[in-house]
């Protein structure tokens, strides 16, 4: 299946994530260095965490005219603010166009939700690779054009398993993961490999309503909400930094098949959009929080 195109801006922007210590000047700092250096800033985000005393910032400009050769910025900018202030600090090109690898098992709608916007030019990003513990979703990736990688996984070949998965991701370039409902636990040192860079989805029951069928005891207990939660996986099984999160009203009228679909469509929605989130360079990770900029 041919993908579309995405409709990129045609100037080419840099995008800087910062977060440091708090004190008075910074927004300041910044914005001149890049008005000195030409860069006409298209978007500016600030928030000040005043219990952690933790400034953050989202800073975009154009390139087009900016003083400073495009290799050379972070050099730049780390030498005369960066370090001064204590700053963690990233820094994105719009021309760089992120790989992503999709993780899957047997369940398709998230996968397709993805797949669709995808095709559809709706995200500036590459699928090298669909990796999967089942065989059940090959026809879909074969159907998309993307090669589909199986790795069967239990106790005894899951670590020989997984370090096959990350070798395979680092021949690929993949910059991120995303488990589009991959009913696999990644292992500590799976997740250590690429910090802040798997994303995950899980419906909003956990703990309270954890197990194989989650919907059937919410539905003997008579909810009147149901909701996914999209996060970055951490060591600690479902408890990474939130990234985005929904929820939809049900009632006594719904059965176990309705609060199914409700809550997978919930599911595939939250789950794209925290991955365009983080496509967009708008999600800033500090302790086990995140800050999520409009």
């Amino acid at each position: 299946m041919k993908t579309i195109k995405p409709l990129r801006e045609k100037k080419n922007t840099a995008i800087l994530l910062i977060h440091c210590p708090d004190k008075q000047g910074i927004l300041a700092t910044v914005t001149e260095f890049l008005n000195k250096n030409k860069g006409n800033i298209i978007y500016l985000d600030q928030h000040v965490d005043r219990q952690e005393k933790i400034f953050y910032m989202r800073v975009e400009w154009e390139l087009e005219n900016f003083a400073i050769p495009q290799d050379k910025i972070g050099e730049y900018f780390d030498t005369l603010i960066g370090a001064p202030l204590q700053m963690h600090w990233r820094i994105y090109f719009s021309d760089t166009v992120p790989r992503m690898a999709l993780f899957v098992s047997k369940m398709p709608h998230c996968l397709f939700d993805i797949l669709g916007r995808y095709t559809a030019g709706e995200w500036d990003v590459d699928i090298p690779m669909i990796i999967s513990n089942h065989e059940t979703l090959k026809p879909v990736a074969e159907r998309f054009g993307i090669p589909f990688y199986y790795f069967p996984i239990n106790k005894e070949n899951k670590a020989e398993q997984e370090a096959a998965e990350v070798e395979l991701l680092r021949k690929h370039k993949i910059d991120f993961v995303v488990l589009a409902r991959y009913m696999q636990v990644l292992s500590e040192d799976f997740v250590r490999q690429f910090p802040n860079k798997i994303i995950n989805i899980h419906h909003s029951f956990l703990p309270a309503f954890a197990g194989a069928k989650p919907y059937h005891a919410a539905h003997q207990r008579g909810v009147k909400i149901i909701g996914a939660t999209s996060h970055y996986v951490t060591s600690e099984l479902d408890a990474g930094p939130i990234i985005e999160q929904d929820v939809t009203r049900c009632s006594h009228v719904d059965t176990v098949e309705k609060l199914i679909r409700k809550g997978r469509d919930l599911e595939k929605i939250v789950l794209s959009q925290a991955v365009y989130k983080h496509l967009q360079r708008k999600i800033l990770v500090f302790k086990n929080r995140t800050v999520v900029f409009n």
